[in-house]
């Protein structure tokens, strides 16, 4: 799935964003709203990673949607 449709249904993909990234909250899932780079920040800042290892984990959760 493209990175618009996973925009587009984003509150629909909520769930499946926090089963793989359980340490973000609500309220953050919120705030990305779908929004590609904030989303990978947020997952960098949450667990400390590189931005291409986020950059990895978001496109390969973008595959399986």
């Amino acid at each position: 799935m493209n990175w618009d449709r996973i925009e587009g249904n984003w509150k629909q993909l909520k769930g499946s964003v926090q089963e793989n990234w359980g340490k973000l909250t609500d309220d953050e899932v919120d705030k990305a709203a779908g929004e590609r780079g904030q989303f990978v920040g947020l997952i960098q800042e949450k667990y400390g990673i590189a931005k291409d290892e986020a950059e990895r984990q978001v496109d390969e959760f973008a595959a399986k949607q």
